[in-house]
């Protein structure tokens, strides 16, 4: 038996939503991986009389394709899709029986557009929260188009085809062949990228806003809400809904939520704000911010302008780079910036990581119980949280250098070393290893804003008790700012303290 009893029970009542037949072809063989696919198709099967199984011969074996009736959908299964991917096995079950997609009609439109034949293959890891997005967008643009179809590979039951294109990172999309993308994408993104993306026109055309919010993470969303239960023209403008969030593994000081993840939160916060009239305007970046006589315009990097009569800046953080010799050129190739999705392509090598901060000693320990060896590279001292720190004494692979100045990272066609010197003693060393985590804090997403709004040594946006900025109109809230801590929670109290700003400057200019 494969699924649990309550796995098995939360899949029966999802299977109860299938709207028509499904038919299920399964190509295995007597390994292992075959015979636990095996498994789990049958129990399907059991589980439902409107899934039909026919053992048959696929590109890949051991997988499985999930289709209509006499039509092949182009989707399949290249592993067994348990752990994160488990939602986008039961999204596949469902739409292809006939439940229609969560997806906006504009995007289906252009889903549905596309000309020409795009075979699409994702490798993932089941311990990826950034893998299903990408998964279940590819299945979805495979079930509205059918010169489009998406497999996705778990790295982990076929490793050599991943060591072979020399994969180092989830997930990763190949179209037709090439090498597509890798890491997280939206469908919206994977279109934009497709060349399908909306113009200028469409956002130039608005009329002026009440209050634009630039950025959807959670000060954002916050802040959309709260703007516009108002009652007032509201409009959220972000390079991606959800902004740093989606990077984030398990959440657990989310007052009244024990346990989510970015990702899930990240969508929740999107449903919230879709609950009101929101002008929401995904994958797009400001690039200037102006005030010019009753407006505050924005410029984004299409070149349209939007006017608003508020502006909430929220654009948050990114994590920071090593910014040393080699971090670009190996991104990918052994550089990464996620223990949690990354590390089991790692499995039994050397690996580093870079960064003495709970994120760095978090890291170490993920990969510690994966990989064969971490070399944990501090600049100055471990600075995490002393329950970290215990936890990682007690860990036998794992090897801490302090005092390290990274100098760079080297390798070939991959990461093979890091070279970094002894800032007490000045003496320089070499480390061979296989894989580099860099995992040093964040910095935040202002750069756009240097010469108009007023930042701080940290280029973060100096606001007051209100959210107000050194612009009279502009207001900003969450990690961009000089908040002193960068919390979820904390976030989304800016920004709804950042909106109530914007409605009282509203109400006295």
């Amino acid at each position: 038996m494969v699924l649990d009893t309550e796995i098995k029970s939360q899949l029966s009542q999802y299977l109860q939503l299938m709207e028509g037949e499904v038919h299920i072809k399964l190509s295995v063989s007597t390994d292992k991986i075959s015979n636990e696919m095996s498994d789990l198709v049958e129990e399907l099967a059991a589980m439902s009389s409107s899934i039909q199984v026919e053992k048959t011969a696929l590109e890949r074996t051991p997988s499985f394709s999930i289709n209509r009736p006499g039509e092949d959908t182009g989707i399949t299964f290249a592993g067994i899709p348990l752990g994160h991917e488990f939602t986008s096995l039961v999204l596949a079950l469902l739409q292809v029986s006939g439940r229609a997609p969560k997806v906006d009609e504009k995007v289906i439109t252009q889903i549905k557009n596309l000309k020409g034949d795009y075979r699409f293959e994702t490798y993932a890891s089941l311990s990826c929260h950034n893998c299903p997005d990408v998964v279940q967008a590819l299945n979805v643009m495979s079930l509205l188009n059918p010169s489009i179809t998406h497999t996705m590979i778990d790295g982990a039951a076929f490793k050599e085809e991943v060591e072979a294109k020399k994969i180092m990172a989830v997930p990763t999309v190949y179209l037709n062949g090439e090498f597509f993308e890798s890491g997280r994408m939206s469908l919206e993104e994977i279109l934009s990228k497709l060349g399908s993306g909306p113009d200028a026109s469409e956002f130039s055309n608005k009329d002026p806003f009440d209050v634009l919010i630039v950025g959807g993470g959670p000060a954002g969303a916050s802040a959309a809400i709260y703007s516009a239960r108002k009652g007032i023209r509201t409009g959220i403008v972000a390079d991606r809904f959800g902004g740093q969030v989606l990077d984030t593994v398990g959440i657990e000081n989310l007052i009244t939520v024990n346990y989510t993840e970015g990702p899930k939160l990240a969508a929740t916060l999107e449903e919230h704000v879709k609950q009101y009239d929101v002008d929401i305007m995904n994958l797009q970046r400001a690039k200037h911010i102006e005030k010019k006589d009753d407006y505050i315009e924005v410029q984004l990097e299409n070149d349209a302008v939007l006017k608003s009569k508020t502006v909430i800046l929220s654009t948050g953080a990114r994590w920071r780079n090593a910014g040393v010799p080699g971090e670009t050129e190996f991104r990918n190739k052994g550089v990464a910036y996620c223990a949690h999705c990354d590390g089991p392509l790692f499995a039994g090598k050397h690996v580093a990581v870079i960064g003495g901060g709970n994120s760095g000693v978090e890291a170490a320990i993920d990969l510690a119980g994966i990989v064969k060896e971490v070399t944990l590279l501090a600049r100055s001292v471990i600075k995490a949280d002393p329950v970290l720190q215990e936890r990682l004494t007690k860990l036998q692979n794992v090897n801490v250098i302090q005092h390290a100045q990274i100098e760079e990272i080297t390798g070939t066609d991959q990461v093979n070393g890091i070279s970094y010197t002894n800032t007490e003693t000045g003496e320089k060393h070499h480390i061979e290893l296989e894989g580099i985590f860099v995992q040093i804090g964040t910095i935040p997403n202002t750069e756009w804003l240097q010469g108009t709004v007023e930042l701080n040594s940290h280029g973060e946006v100096i606001v007051d008790y209100s959210g107000s900025t050194s612009i009279p109109g502009v207001f900003a809230a969450g990690d961009c700012t000089n908040t002193k801590y960068k919390q979820i929670i904390i976030s989304m109290g800016s920004g709804a303290t950042a909106s109530l700003g914007a409605f009282d400057y509203l109400i006295r200019h």
